[in-house]
Parts: structure tokens; C-alpha cells; sequence
């Protein structure tokens, strides 16, 4: 993690993204910076998701750029986004559904593996310290996230809630430098909502790392958020402290409403 904590680890600048005659972005600049959980907040369709789908090279701006630690990395496919320190969780749930809460996020270590998959049938040697290595790191987050009831358990018979979290323990098994969370609230009761606050609190306070929340509950927004960003038919139409978002006209306007 940078020294300086203002210090900007994720420069936006003129991001616009199109799909079709569809403008999904248009000229967004935004910053992270190294100590704070940042917010993207805005009505549905407003393009909150398709920026996290951009920094994380699932989507291909035709205009801007994105700057990570000095380096212009649009259009850099996931996977070597992935290893430069960059994880994600999912609006919509995508995990290994069939195996096990452990085996998802052991999958999460493999940007980290040396050894490939010959090596790693033998299971001998190097290989097993390994893994037994990846296991321990693994261990601290499943006690992070209290996940030791169902580590075991195959993630397709988990309820959603606690989907969720998995999801959420396998970003963090890829030891990120920046967090990205896609509506990690969506679909929760009150309970599990109050729990994956906690947790990302926890994670910002342990790790040290910047996160980044797209979420539409504002009671969570405002609370655990340093800076708020909202957007509107792809149009950034404010930016600044959680207070001062609450009472920015335009956002009452298109997003928040009167009381």
C-alpha cells in the first residue's frame, strides 16, 4: 500500500464506453486513493457496474484511460489485471457452484502457484509445501470472514447469504492491492447486510487496502464510505463526502428523493 495515503492508486480519466449506439459511460474521470472505501452509487443502468467491469479489463472503453500506480492498463485482459493486484466480487454470484467453499478459494491462489499442473499431481516435495503454504493464508481469511461452518460445504447448497461472503473470501485469497465489490449487500436481509459491513470494515482496517463499493443501500453507503461518486445515464454528476452527497441536489433529484 502507497505511504501517502491521499496518494491516487486508480486514476479514471475520460473513461466512455459504448455498446452499440448504447452509451453506457460517458468522459468519466474518478480517483482511488490509497486509504478509503470509495462509493459508486447511482439509479440502475447508470453505468455504476460497467466502470468496476472496465478497471478489471472485462469491458474495452474506446475512449480514456485507467492508470494503476503509474501504469496505463486499458484493455489489458483480466488475468494480468488480476495479477497486478487487482479483485473483484460479482453482482450476480459466480462461483465454482459445485465444489467446495475451500476448493473456491484455493482456485483464488492460483495467480500465486509456481508450480504447474504435472507438478501438482505428484503432490510431493515443493509442491506440497505449496499448497500447505496457500492453505494457512487461506485459513486466516476463512477466520477473517467466519466461514468455519462451511468451509467443507459445496457452495451450491449455501444459502445466498452466505454465497455472498464466499464470494467475497476468494477476492480477498488473491491478496489485492485494490478491492472492487459489485452490490456485495444485494438480496440480504438486515442480519447478513450489518454482517458484510462488518466484514468489509474489517478488511479496510486489516488490509490496508482501497476498496471500491458499488451498493445501493445508503444507510451502509453512508456509514462505511469515505467518498461517494455518483453516477447517472453514464454521467458522473457528483462527487465528494458522503454528507455532501446526501444533500446535493442532483443526486436527491435522480437518485435519492425527498423524504
Amino acid at each position: 500500500m502507497p505511504q501517502n495515503k491521499n496518494e491516487t492508486v486508480i486514476r479514471i480519466a475520460n473513461l466512455s464506453l459504448r455498446f452499440g449506439g448504447l452509451q453506457a459511460l460517458e468522459e468519466i474521470d474518478l480517483e482511488v486513493r490509497a486509504a478509503e472505501i470509495l462509493a459508486i452509487i447511482g439509479p440502475n443502468g447508470a453505468g455504476k457496474t460497467c466502470v468496476l467491469n472496465c478497471i478489471n479489463g472485462f469491458y474495452h472503453p474506446y475512449q480514456g484511460e485507467i492508470i494503476y500506480q503509474g501504469r496505463d492498463f486499458t484493455g489489458l485482459k483480466p488475468h494480468k489485471i488480476a495479477k497486478l493486484g487487482i479483485a473483484r466480487t460479482f453482482q450476480n454470484i459466480e462461483l465454482y457452484s459445485g465444489l467446495s467453499a475451500l476448493d473456491n478459494l484455493m482456485a483464488a491462489r492460483h495467480i500465486h502457484m509456481r508450480h504447474g499442473a504435472l507438478l501438482g499431481c505428484i503432490f510431493f516435495g515443493p509442491t506440497r509445501r505449496e499448497e500447505i503454504a496457500h492453505r494457512e493464508q487461506i485459513e486466516e481469511i476463512i477466520d477473517l470472514l467466519e466461514m468455519e461452518a462451511i468451509r467443507k460445504k459445496v457452495v451450491g447448497s449455501l444459502p445466498y447469504g452466505q454465497r455472498k461472503k464466499v464470494d467475497l473470501a476468494r477476492a480477498l485469497c488473491m491478496d489485492p492491492t485494490v478491492l472492487l465489490l459489485d452490490e456485495p449487500m444485494a438480496g440480504m436481509n438486515v442480519e447478513e447486510k450489518e454482517d458484510m459491513a462488518r466484514f468489509i470494515l474489517d478488511i479496510y482496517e486489516i488490509k490496508k487496502i482501497p476498496i471500491v463499493l458499488v451498493e445501493h443501500d445508503m444507510d451502509v453507503v453512508m456509514d462505511i464510505t469515505q467518498r461517494v461518486a455518483v453516477l447517472d445515464f453514464g454521467i458522473k454528476i457528483a462527487e465528494g463526502l458522503p454528507q455532501e452527497i446526501k444533500n446535493d441536489q442532483k443526486v436527491i433529484k435522480a437518485y435519492l428523493g425527498e423524504e
